[in-house]
């Protein structure tokens, strides 16, 4: 049976407790001397950039319902991924809208990644590190797609994209 939406959602909120809860050790660490400060530090900074990337992907889920689209949850709470599109039962609008709200969501979340964290501290490296790589992933693998359909091709298959009630991960 499916993931419903509001247990993501529950995980979600509780890896965004973790991540405060992490920030603020690794604050009252910054500057200790040790391994500990720096694993802190790492995992602060990992947490973060984890954050982002939920963000984006609630961008992506909230306009795709939005937009009527048909959505499918994973199975397990541990996926990576929130849904999986319908190619087969939504339209060229509803794609389009579903990917502009990822891109939205990041727009906002990216510089408020960039302007809280402490860009002198291991933390702040890490967390604008990892969101930037992912800022770049996003770039390569989602907007090509996204302009193909845009200019006419076809919905993209496959990965994220199902056609019909397949479902899971």
């Amino acid at each position: 049976m499916p993931v419903l939406p509001w247990r993501m959602l529950a995980r979600d909120a509780l890896l965004l407790v973790l991540t405060g809860l992490v920030w603020r050790v690794d604050a009252a660490l910054r500057g200790e001397p040790g391994v500990l400060p720096a694993l802190v530090a790492v995992a602060a900074g990992a947490l973060a950039a984890i954050a982002v990337y939920l963000g984006h992907e609630w961008g992506h889920l909230l306009a795709a319902r939005a937009a009527g689209s048909r959505v499918h949850y994973p199975e397990r709470v541990t996926s990576t991924f929130l849904f999986f599109f319908d190619v087969g039962a939504n339209d060229r609008r509803q794609f389009l809208a579903m990917s502009l709200g990822g891109f939205g969501a990041s727009a906002i979340a990216l510089p408020l990644l960039f302007a809280s964290v402490p860009a002198g501290a291991l933390s702040g490296w890490v967390a604008m590190g990892l969101a930037a790589a992912g800022l770049v992933a996003t770039l390569v693998t989602e907007l090509p797609p996204f302009f193909r359909v845009l200019r006419g091709a076809p919905l993209p298959r496959g990965f994220v994209y199902r056609d019909g009630a397949r479902q899971g991960v």
